[in-house]
């Protein structure tokens, strides 16, 4: 049951520059409102198409009790599914991911196209229609190769996203990239911590020394680099036709894409700053030392490196439990202990991301506490309070919608 008068309060008591009321963190009213209200009727990332590379594979996304099936056609369109055969309702893709040249429910054997319509159903009436029974489709954008997906009957708008960020993940051509390593992490966290910790590098000089070895601070909070560097940078960019203006969740939209300068002489984001995949990517003909990242509200960040993409969703599975889904992606001709080694490319982040949960879980466990008052955001936190101001603005609207 959702305690609407519980969320209610604890969003009127948010602070200009502080966290979030501790309920909003820590309660089973919080996760329950999350998960069953604000979170359907936002954009969410789901997976890229890569992760359904081929007609009839699928990826199946999960928030909470909601299951989505996210499937290519025979026609070559990604499409997304209720998880839900519309005969008894039986869940039909079990498995995390695969493929199928038709989808079968397990239970009654009911089978429908890659298009979601309905094949076969044995022993129905006669003026059953199957044309009535297709499965059930969930709002779907394709943005440059990022999937994302909206549990809303009512989506909102997408197309200042879409344009933005398609514009500039568009030379990486993620359509000719393959899943070369998928991590599913689980941290002992509300998810909202572990999206406030990803939007800040205060704690990066102690807590990172792997990333900041290659990655450093600049553009997560810190100061920029020298003006004569960056123009030497972005002389570079420009002739590989890769330059363009940081985008800061404008208009109260909910994306940023910025491309960053590598540290220490790093073409790439591996642990060692070296190719991490020697088959190149996109417009890249040499190694060449700067990254674009992307984020965006509420539940994901992706880098585009000139040999590898790396992107990261996550989705609460309980009030302190996130699940972290950090995939790496390479050229579909890449081969393994070959052109690249799936731990070596896979190294840089999965040692920041058992650093991020343990930040992540200290950080919940004493919100937890009694002892917790609203704290203020350092200058350079800018970031967690934009997603701040973004779960409090969605969930204040998605509240008022519910109640009316």
């Amino acid at each position: 049951m959702l305690h609407l008068a519980s969320v209610a309060n604890w969003l009127s008591n948010d602070r200009k520059g502080h966290t979030l009321p501790r309920g909003l963190y820590v309660s089973d009213e919080a996760f329950a409102f999350d998960t069953q209200v604000m979170l359907k009727s936002v954009w969410l990332y789901a997976c890229t198409v890569a992760h359904v590379k081929n007609a009839g594979d699928y990826f199946v996304f999960e928030l909470a009790g909601n299951s989505i099936i996210i499937l290519r056609g025979r026609d070559n369109e990604v499409r997304a599914f209720w998880n839900s055969c519309r005969h008894r309702g039986a869940k039909i893709c079990l498995e995390q991911s695969g493929r199928a040249p038709r989808l079968m429910c397990p239970y009654h054997q009911w089978t429908y196209g890659l298009d979601g319509k309905l094949l076969a159903a044995r022993s129905m009436a006669e003026d059953f229609d199957k044309a009535d029974h297709g499965l059930n489709p969930v709002a779907l954008e394709n943005v440059g190769g990022l999937i994302f997906i909206c549990l809303s009957d009512n989506p909102p708008p997408i197309d200042r996203v879409k344009a933005d960020i398609a514009d500039q993940i568009a030379v990486y051509d993620l359509e000719k990239l393959k899943v070369a390593v998928q991590d599913d992490y689980i941290e002992d966290a509300n998810w909202k911590l572990v999206m406030e910790n990803n939007r800040e590098c205060y704690h990066c000089d102690v807590g990172h020394p792997e990333l900041i070895s290659v990655l450093g601070t600049t553009g997560f909070g810190k100061d920029a680099p020298a003006d004569d560097y960056l123009e030497t940078k972005r002389a570079e960019w420009q002739a590989l036709g890769i330059d363009h203006d940081v985008i800061e969740f404008p208009d109260g939209w909910w994306h940023r894409v910025a491309r960053l300068a590598l540290a220490n002489g790093a073409v790439t984001q591996s642990i060692d700053g070296k190719l991490a995949c020697q088959k190149l990517i996109g417009p890249f003909k040499a190694p060449e030392t700067s990254s674009l990242s992307v984020w965006t509200q509420p539940n994901s960040w992706h880098h585009f490196c000139c040999d590898h993409v790396v992107t990261f969703s996550l989705t609460p599975i309980g009030p302190d439990k996130t699940l972290l889904r950090t995939s790496w992606l390479v050229h579909e001709d890449a081969v393994e202990g070959v052109d690249y080694n799936p731990d070596h490319l896979a190294a840089l982040w999965r040692a920041t991301n058992v650093q991020d949960g343990h930040f992540s879980m200290v950080n919940h466990q004493g919100i937890a506490n009694d002892g917790y008052v609203q704290g203020p955001y350092a200058v350079e936190e800018n970031l967690v309070e934009d997603f701040k101001d973004f779960y409090v603005d969605r969930a204040k609207a998605a509240l008022k919608a519910e109640t009316i």
